[in-house]
């Protein structure tokens, strides 16, 4: 039985090969140029995004944002996993291109935030005024 190890070698050898073909007890060949153009594309992709979100202290408190607006990253990801259309997040937002808001996930997927959520200094806080509604 081949193991995945040796699969990975064998791929990572014949790094212009279209197949590979594996021993190991039983005969395996492995297609790997379709694959290979696969990961060539997304990675150019993500180079592409990298270069349009900037991650300052200073803007958002850190917050991955796409350059030159404030912005969140992952808020654009999450409004897209949400359903929403490309259309409606230009519509909120129109600072965005087009690319920015199709790319957004992959950044998402790629750099997932780590970490504790934001410290919100204000939440074991009394408050400073409370409103009395009359009944």
């Amino acid at each position: 039985m081949t193991s995945r190890r040796e699969v990975a070698r064998a791929v990572e050898s014949a790094s212009n090969a279209d197949f590979v073909a594996v021993s190991g007890g039983s005969a395996l060949i492995v297609q790997v140029k379709n694959a290979r153009k696969d990961v060539k594309r997304e990675v150019r992709r993500l180079r592409k995004v990298e270069q349009m979100v900037v991650s300052d202290p200073e803007i958002m408190g850190g917050a991955p944002v796409f350059r030159g607006t404030r912005i969140p990253v992952d808020l654009v990801a999450t409004m897209s996993a949400e359903g929403a259309s490309v259309e409606e997040i230009l519509e909120g937002y129109p600072a965005l291109s087009r690319e920015q808001v199709e790319l957004a996930p992959l950044y998402v997927a790629a750099f997932p935030r780590r970490g504790r959520p934001a410290r919100r200094p204000w939440a074991k806080q009394k408050p400073s005024r409370v409103a009395k509604y009359a009944r």
